[in-house]
């Protein structure tokens, strides 16, 4: 194939992963063949929507070299694996799709699916051992993968998956083919062990939730979920119920104002929130409804997809807001924040956290995805969650650098 045309089809590529959810950010990346021995890649860290012709990099199958000052992505290496070990693929797409995910987390193969499904992707799909991003060991477990399985699709375990065509259109009708069963492998697994009915995947993590809560009867008031920007030493808090505002003096005792003058008890929440951590210049108070009814679980939650050991930590805690204790359940909350940019509140929802509200709404969104990895791990025995050591070393090399550039 022509460059300059592989090269539009990339960038094309891309904006339509964004717009269809099968990618977010800068996450994931899109490759094509343009002869047997080179390819053109999508570059590290920048947004797919502005991606312009100069910025894809073109790429050799053989050993991943390129020309110029432009960085391709850190995956490059899977994307020439497949190209050596699938002659007849042209067009590679790294999601970190939702549900696709969620399998590598589980690390169970899927091994039977709908006649559609398998006419778009083939005989099954196949779970690659586990290895950190853009690392060496990563790109051996797809090879072995490809190597076993025939299909058009290889997940990734805890982090995404590879979909692959003879041309662009054709990848595309994997990835999204992959999503829609994967999602029902894990639904055919909850009903058949539960005997449950799952209309949402809120009902599977609420299921998982009460079985794994311990006291059955201490359920927490509600309270009105605002979300905040630090403006110098004022916070403003914006309810998510009617949108209103409260401006915050961070450096005086709580004086709040909406028109007149009211009070809320997130006003001492976020305000513990940003004396404690002078990095935090958003608060994005999450009411997304997997994460709500997570927060009905004790539980510290831990990676089991490398983008949230990236984001959030290594673990997710959770801690109690009791109206009547305002201050100490604020200061608690801000605590269990320290090396994290998320924390659950009991029955609440959870705190996500971050320098703007773009990064806040990331944290929100893989938050979600481990949350629902989790609850899956309920009826997928013998899961484990990323060690501790290599959730660690993700967390310290994506603050230290990836972050730097919004790079995944």
């Amino acid at each position: 194939m022509d460059i300059i045309e592989a090269k539009k089809f990339v960038i094309e590529a891309g904006k339509r992963l964004v717009e269809t959810g099968l990618i977010a950010r800068t996450w994931g990346n899109v490759s094509c063949r343009v002869s047997d021995t080179q390819f053109v890649i999508t570059p590290s860290g920048r947004a797919y929507e502005n991606l312009t012709p100069d910025e894809i990099v073109l790429v050799n199958i053989a050993d991943c070299s390129y020309a110029g000052d432009v960085k391709p992505s850190s995956e490059k290496k899977v994307h020439a694996s497949v190209y050596q070990l699938r002659p007849e693929m042209n067009f590679v797409i790294h999601t970190h799709q939702t549900y696709a995910s969620i399998v590598g987390a589980v690390g169970y193969d899927i091994n039977s699916m709908s006649r559609q499904g398998a006419d778009i992707i083939g005989p099954g799909v196949t779970v690659a051992a586990y290895g950190l991003p853009g690392t060496k060991k990563l790109n051996n477990g797809v090879r072995d993968a490809l190597k076993r399985s025939p299909s058009k699709a290889i997940i990734m375990a805890h982090h995404g998956a590879v979909c692959m065509g003879a041309d662009y259109e054709d990848a595309f009708r994997v990835a999204e083919e992959l999503e829609k069963v994967s999602a029902d492998f894990i639904r055919r697994r909850f009903v058949t062990l539960t005997g449950a009915v799952a209309d949402t995947y809120a009902d599977l993590i609420a299921y998982f939730a009460r079985h794994n809560n311990g006291k059955k009867d201490d359920t927490l008031a509600s309270f009105d979920y605002y979300d905040s920007s630090r403006e110098g030493n004022t916070a403003v808090l914006v309810s998510k119920r009617d949108g209103s505002i409260i401006r915050v003096n961070l450096d005086s005792p709580v004086e709040t104002t909406r028109g007149g003058t009211d009070y809320t008890p997130s006003v001492d929440l976020h305000k513990a929130v940003y004396t404690a951590r002078e990095d935090v210049n958003y608060i994005l108070h999450s009411d997304n409804e997997n994460i709500k009814a997570m927060s009905a679980c004790k539980k510290v939650i831990k990676p089991y997809l490398d983008d949230f050991a990236q984001l959030v930590g290594v673990s997710l805690k959770t801690a109690a807001f009791d109206p009547t204790s305002v201050l100490k359940s604020s200061k608690q909350i801000a605590k269990k924040l320290k090396g994290r940019n998320a924390v659950m509140i009991k029955d609440n929802g959870a705190l996500c956290v971050a320098g703007d509200k773009y990064d806040a709404e990331a944290v929100e969104m893989v938050l979600n995805k481990n949350i629902m990895a989790r609850a899956a791990t309920g009826v997928f025995p013998g899961t484990k969650a990323i060690n501790k050591l290599e959730s660690a070393l993700m967390r310290v090399v994506y603050k230290t650098k990836y972050s730097k550039n919004r790079d995944k």
